[in-house]
């Protein structure tokens, strides 16, 4: 099983990403994590079950609550509309919450469109290197677009909608009549892209499920919504979703119904997807990472075992020459141009 060794460190982000991010429409200037903080008191949030969610809704003092709120309303328009500011006056913000336990102390902004009641969420964080090289490389290398912005040291994300992996495994996993087929075949695939990618600690609760009605089947697609451990820990088994406990519904559901002759098919069928999406993103995926590649977002340790294992795994001795987890991704998608018949079997 995948164990996460110590708890991450966070990288600040550095001035060639911030050029990076500017160049790519990335960056903002309306508003900063420390702005949130302002606070002058909160409340457990409780959910319609009666439980305490581990969020808490702020408030803040009367006389800087107006430009919060618009500031907050002027970063969704951003996010969503292209910073079309004509639809700022029908959003109002409902509610902010932050989550005291979690490492990076997030925020949770609801906001609700007044002419049809419709709410949407987005995410104020602090700013962590290696999380924006994830989301990065989500928007590039996955199926995925994902809408973020940075102001320096800020990050704001939107919300990524789905239903939690565990609560998924608990749910329709258990349903007789649910199709085990489809969602097997999705998580061999979010298992390559993953792997290739060097996305860690992609258990069920830092994935969800997005279910989409066709007209004769539903389709799934798991996507990810946690990403401060890109290419971070130092044991190649933490950046394979199939090696975690909590993840271990899935894998039963794929014994049961893929032969490893079709598992290996999907395998082949989502690596040529990504080449695929390399290809269409060529320039800016080599952009984003040159400035990876001489990036420090991870432990020294962490990348003398990474690639010793990596170069283990592929038998490829390139790895080895790697400095730096950049120059780690960046060989890894290499490998995604071997031959066809290579068979990568998990160890």
């Amino acid at each position: 099983m995948a164990l996460i060794s110590k708890k991450k460190i966070s990288f600040k982000v550095n001035e060639e990403l911030l050029d990076y991010l500017k160049n790519q429409g990335r960056e903002v200037s309306t508003l900063k994590y420390q702005d949130l903080t302002r606070y002058n008191s909160s409340i457990a949030l409780i959910n319609s079950q009666g439980e305490d969610t581990l969020w808490e809704t702020v408030f803040y003092p009367q006389g800087e609550l107006e430009e919060i709120h618009y500031n907050l309303k002027s970063i969704y328009t951003n996010i969503q509309a292209h910073g079309e500011m004509s639809v700022i006056d029908h959003l109002f913000i409902e509610r902010v919450d932050v989550c005291p336990f979690g490492n990076s102390k997030p925020f949770r902004i609801r906001i609700v469109n007044k002419m049809n009641d419709n709410f949407d969420y987005f995410y104020v964080k602090t700013a962590d290197a290696s999380r924006i090289y994830g989301l990065e490389l989500e928007h590039f290398i996955s199926p995925n677009k994902i809408n973020y912005l940075v102001n320096v040291d800020t990050l704001i994300e939107e919300h990524i909608a789905g239903i939690p992996g565990h609560d998924f495994a608990e749910t329709y996993l258990k349903d007789s009549d649910f199709s085990r087929i489809r969602i097997a075949k999705e998580f061999v695939k979010f298992n390559e892209r993953c792997f290739f990618r060097l996305l860690g600690d992609m258990h069920s609760s830092n994935f969800v499920v997005d279910i989409t009605p066709d007209f004769e089947e539903t389709r799934y697609r798991i996507r990810a919504i946690d990403f401060d451990q890109q290419s971070y820990e130092g044991r190649k088994n933490v950046y394979m979703p199939q090696f975690f406990k909590q993840n271990l519904p899935f894998v039963k559901a794929g014994m049961e119904v893929l032969t490893s002759e079709s598992m290996y098919q999907y395998q082949l069928e989502e690596r040529s997807l990504i080449r695929s999406r390399i290809k269409s993103a060529e320039v800016f995926l080599n952009s984003l990472l040159t400035v990876m590649s001489k990036d420090e977002i991870s432990l020294p340790e962490n990348v003398i075992n990474l690639k010793t294992e990596l170069s283990k795994h592929h038998k490829e001795p390139k790895f080895l020459k790697c400095r730096n987890m950049g120059e780690i991704v960046m060989r890894n998608l290499k490998m995604l141009w071997k031959s066809e018949s290579l068979h990568f079997k998990a160890s």
